[in-house]
């Protein structure tokens, strides 16, 4: 990915980075062309080094190096749609020792000592150098890659680790990351007990060392082992060579006997196996997805568009389907050109049927009735069961589709439930009044869910994390102030959406319904702290307002100002209060399942 320890330069400190991209970037407008229906063109986007992408229940899930404090995500149905996909923070920190330069963010599902989690691997340090970059691990609350996450641990805070990814072989986890040794950066792999945790006593072992002439090119440098199985048979792909140089590619290792830790059961491959052409330069630091319907191996990397270009941000991403070979071997072939013609990931069109990860909550029309579905057919019905909950799930351009929890099925123009099928008849834009209730719309039609003048509000089902776009972090009570707060999954990040009446809401804490979300002191100007008091107050009473970009704005019934993170600040304790409606991340939260 980098080797930024030993880099010098305009581009060697994160502050610098962006200059250095400022000129002859990639952008969107640059690749616009008329394309055939069903397919996109790399690069995805531009400055997104390191990535990352997963496609779990419906969605794909992308995350690359941000330079900054922050870990951010972005979520689309589709791959293209990615490129549009609004950047959302799922995690932030301010602890000197680990709060900078955030890099290689992986994130994997494993059966850990809580169950099925997501666990979020990343690489970050301390201000003002690049010499104490190590390994963090988060942890999911639930089955959502969105998170809310939790800070679990770091594993070598002492040593320069960076690009960490595990490994599962014969019931044991392992760690596989790079370090330098002398003037080589190496691949290690050790064993661990927890996906947090480091195995006490288990050794550190080389498994990648630069020796071939195709992984000394500027330096020598073996870094960002990424796994891949197919068919019994593991195989190692890492980077190789000094990220500065055009000539960054990929190396290939297999695991031929029964222990990881062996280096002598590790195969070499002796050629590169991805590497520099059709324009693009120092394609590498990859990650490996499969299509929609199980039928496509992709890898997912990223490149230059210039020879000149290097270890900044003008590495882009970029994705393409690979093969296999008679051998049983992967054959990734070349980059394909930037502007080519890319047909889309197979099964992206559906039909889909999936639950899609995302709050569970009931379309609640302004008679109380609730929308639910039957054998393909929509109707109203009271607001009791399984039946009756829906995902308000972004599509990422502007519009939302309504999954329909219970049959993995999503709402129509002809306002039927249906496979998904990726068009615009399945797609609603969703506006807000002043008095909370929405208007859904098909994007196809213009027709109104549930007929003219209907209107609905959407209501929450259990506990929900409120969580900022902006840090990644949870409202929550400190006393009875409201802060944002690192998610720990405490009752004081809980919160319960209870009904007044119209499309208003008041915020109560899950394990207080005696107590609401309200405003102090003089509740009509700007300024006014948002904290903990009486739910008869007038000032207890809130709009959950659905955005374009898939995030909530939290306005005040009275004084129609916005909930507002103070300062746009990141850390722990940050005050909370509201102010004019700016539309920026810290006014914007997004909702998600916290148990």
């Amino acid at each position: 990915m980098k080797n930024w320890k030993k880099l010098t330069g305009v581009c060697a400190l994160a502050a610098a980075v962006a200059a250095c991209a400022q000129t002859d970037k990639v952008t969107t407008s640059e690749q616009e062309q008329t394309l055939p229906e069903g397919y996109f063109t790399n690069p995805l986007f531009a400055n997104g080094a390191d990535p990352w992408l997963e496609y779990w229940d419906g969605n794909y899930y992308l995350t690359t190096t941000t330079w900054t404090s922050q870990l951010v995500m972005r979520k689309s149905p589709t791959l293209a749609g990615l490129s549009e996909a609004a950047p959302i923070n799922v995690w932030s920190d301010t602890d000197p020792a680990r709060s900078w330069n955030f890099w290689a963010f992986e994130f994997h599902r494993l059966n850990g000592p809580n169950g099925w989690r997501w666990y979020l691997m990343y690489t970050s340090g301390v201000e003002g150098t690049l010499d104490y970059q190590h390994l963090s691990v988060l942890e999911s609350a639930g089955d959502d890659p969105m998170g809310p996450y939790e800070y679990k641990g770091h594993f070598m805070p002492d040593e320069w680790n960076i690009d960490g990814t595990y490994l599962e072989h014969d019931g044991k986890l392992y760690l596989l990351y790079s370090q330098w040794q002398g003037d080589e950066q190496l691949n290690l792999i050790t064993e661990m007990e927890n996906p947090w945790t480091l195995k006490e006593g288990s050794p550190k072992v080389v498994i990648t060392r630069p020796t071939l002439e195709w992984e000394i090119s500027g330096r020598k440098v073996t870094e960002g082992a990424e796994i891949l199985k197919h068919k019994d048979r593991t195989f190692l792909i890492y980077s190789a060579s000094y990220c500065d140089t055009p000539d960054y590619k990929l190396g290939m290792k297999e695991l031929i006997g029964d222990d990881p830790l062996n280096p002598d059961h590790w195969k070499q491959y002796d050629e590169p196996v991805f590497q520099r052409g059709n324009g693009v330069f120092g394609p590498g630091h990859n990650g490996f997805f499969v299509s929609p319907d199980g039928t496509q191996d992709w890898i997912v990397y990223h490149g230059n568009s210039k020879e000149e270009y290097g270890c900044g941000s003008t590495r882009s991403v970029r994705a393409q389907e690979f093969t296999w070979t008679e051998e049983g071997l992967p054959d990734f072939g070349v980059p394909i050109p930037e502007g080519e013609p890319v047909k889309m990931p197979s099964g992206e069109n559906g039909p889909i049927k999936v639950s899609v990860q995302g709050v569970q909550q009931q379309l609640v029309n302004r008679d109380g009735q609730c929308l639910t579905t039957s054998g393909g057919k929509t109707s109203l019905a009271a607001c009791t069961g399984a039946n009756a909950n829906w995902v308000l799930d972004s599509t990422a351009d502007g519009a939302y589709r309504l999954a329909h929890v219970e049959t993995g099925t999503f709402i129509d123009q002809n306002q039927e439930s249906s496979a998904w099928v990726n068009t615009d008849t399945q797609r609603w834009s969703v506006t807000t009044d002043e008095n909370g209730w929405l208007n859904i719309t098909n994007r196809e039609t213009g027709a109104t869910l549930g007929g003219d003048n209907s209107q609905w509000r959407l209501a929450p089902q259990g506990d929900v994390a409120v969580m900022s776009v902006q840090s990644g972090k949870a409202l929550a009570v400190d006393g009875d102030n409201a802060v944002q707060d690192a998610w720990t999954g405490v009752d004081a990040q809980q919160w319960q959406l209870s009904h007044t009446e119209e499309g208003f809401y008041q915020l109560h804490p899950a394990q207080n319904a005696e107590q609401c979300l309200t405003l102090e002191g003089n509740p009509i100007v700007p300024g006014a702290n948002a904290a903990l008091g009486s739910c008869d107050e007038v000032w207890s009473e809130w709009v959950v307002e659905p955005l374009g970009d898939g995030s909530v704005q939290l306005r005040n019934r009275h004084s129609s100002l916005a909930l507002n993170v103070d300062s746009c600040g990141l850390a722990n304790g940050a005050n909370l209060a509201q102010a004019p409606w700016l539309d920026t991340d810290c006014q914007k939260f997004q909702l998600r399942e916290s148990r």
